[in-house]
Order: structure tokens, then sequence, then C-alpha cells
């Protein structure tokens, strides 16, 4: 990679370094899984198809070994970090393997799934490239898609369940609530696998790349439906109708509209046929359902 010898790349032995150094060991309740290959975060660089102009949002950049390819190839890395150990790392780290891009970087210190625009400093981030922890890989992404809308997508790696999930289209076997959500923001398609292999620890499962593209205003009007509704309201749609899965539309929105009764005069005055199920529903149905809902 341009700007960055494979010497500097972190492995095993400079990643397990660091951890006494820090005295940080993997916690299971963060999530914490450690890309420990050299070839898998040049690759992962690479196909985010990153530019010197561009502003990469990192998600739990743990020791470092993705962010310094992320810093060769882009013009900053703003690394987001809620371990506070890892957090002041980080900065030594890319400072000891290389200095020349240091001023490239900005952590901070921060949950992503809370994180506001307003704690990022400098330009707002143009792409989200990360090792997603598994736990909350999709809360993640739908709380930093909905809160920087200079985003305009990215390259995350999540586990392959997950990410399956992520890119499922409606009526497939892993459509569900995050791939409905997530298309209010975004298209997602599989990338690439990555075996467990390169972690440290050893997951019990793969991982897989999924690659996202924000809409544009004029794609996000045509998913988002002619008569759009608000966020919260499309999501709750989407929640109810996905609470019991195999319902038909008129009996898992029941609760939702008030009774089986409206909620089929919702869900016909959207043009839907009531004995559909959710999973067949795309995410522009469920917007007109909460549209009709509002009128």
């Amino acid at each position: 990679m341009a700007g960055l010898a494979s010497g500097q790349l972190l492995g095993p032995t400079e990643i397990r370094a660091l951890a006494k150094r820090t005295g940080v060991q993997p916690a299971k309740r963060l999530g914490q899984n450690f890309v420990v290959d050299g070839g898998t975060v040049t690759r992962i660089a690479a196909l985010a198809g990153l530019g010197t102009g561009d502003v990469v949002l990192e998600v739990g950049p743990g020791f470092g070994s993705l962010t310094l390819p992320l810093l060769a190839a882009a013009g900053r890395v703003i690394a987001v970090e809620v371990d506070r150990a890892l957090a002041a790392q980080l900065p030594l780290t890319v400072a000891e393997r290389a200095p020349d891009l240091a001023a490239r970087l900005d952590v901070v210190y921060a949950d992503a799934a809370r994180v506001a625009a307003a704690q990022l400093p400098g330009k707002p981030p143009d792409v989200l490239v990360a090792n997603l922890p598994y736990n909350v890989a999709v809360p993640v992404v739908l709380h930093l898609l909905a809160t920087l809308p200079s985003l305009r997508g990215g390259l995350v790696m999540v586990q392959t369940e997950v990410a399956d999930r992520m890119c499922a289209s409606p009526g497939s076997r892993t459509y569900g609530v995050p791939s409905a959500k997530l298309a209010w923001y975004a298209s997602a398609r599989l990338a690439g696998q990555v075996s467990r292999g390169v972690f440290w620890p050893v997951p019990r499962v793969d991982s897989a790349l999924v690659e996202l593209t924000a809409y544009g205003p004029a794609e996000a009007a045509s998913v988002r439906g002619e008569l759009p509704a608000e966020r919260e309201a499309v999501f709750a749609v989407v929640d109810a109708a996905f609470s019991q899965r195999r319902k038909t539309l008129r009996s898992a929105l029941a609760a939702w509209a008030g009774s089986p009764a409206a909620a089929e005069r919702v869900i016909r005055a959207a043009g839907l046929d009531p004995a559909l199920r959710g999973e067949v529903l795309s995410i522009t149905d469920f917007a007109r359902i909460a549209a009709a809902a509002r009128q």
C-alpha cells in the first residue's frame, strides 16, 4: 500500500506486545476480536476505494491494525473507541510505526452507538470503514447513518450471519428488521468473506465484508415513498410487523393500529393486501403504511 511498508503493519506478535503494554485483554462484553493479519487489513482498505480527500470514520480501532492502512489511503481518520486504554494507546502506536501519518489521526473516546456529530472533530466523515463488534454491529451502523448524513457509504466487517441479514432482500429467509431498517438509509451488498483465523482471539464464527452505499436525495425520496413518514413512525411499523413472524399484516399490526380492523383499514389505504406477511414487504411498503396511518 502506498505510503506504508509491510513492516509497519501490526501482526500477532505486535498485537500481543501492545496488549501486554496496555494491560488490555479482549473483552467479551465489548465483542473485542482484534485483526492480527496484515493482508486482511490492507485488503479492506483497498476495497473501501479511499482517496486522499476522504475522511474515514473507524469504529472500534482496537490496537490500530486497520487504522494504519486507512491512514495511508485516506486524508484523515476519525477513530471512535469505547475502551479508554485503547483510545489512549492508539495515537502512540501510530506515532511509533508511521510518524508521517500521525497528524492525520483523531481519536474520540466514545461509544459509537451513542456518539453525536458534534463530538467528531473537523470535517464530517465521508466513509465508514470498521471491524464492528458482533454484538452491536447493526445498531451502530443504523445510529451512524442516522446521525451522520455526510456518510456516503462504507465497508464494514461483521459476523457472516449479520452480513446476510443486512444484505437480505424482501421475501428471503434472512430478511428481517435489520434488512428493512438499513434499507431506509442505504443499499447493502456482500463484498467478501473473512476467515475467523485472522482474529485474536479466534471467534467461533466467520466474518464477511458489507459494502454500504448511502442514498442520494432522489434515491431516498424514491425508497421512502411519495408521502414520506417520519423515520421513527416507519421503524415502528417495521418492529410491529416482525414482532410476530409468519403472521399476516392484519394480525401483526393489530396492536400497533389499535385493533385488527384498524390495521386492515390502514394496510388497504396503503394499497397493500392485509393477508401479506411482513417478510415480503420492502421499506417502501412499510413507509406507505406509516404514511397511510398518518393520513
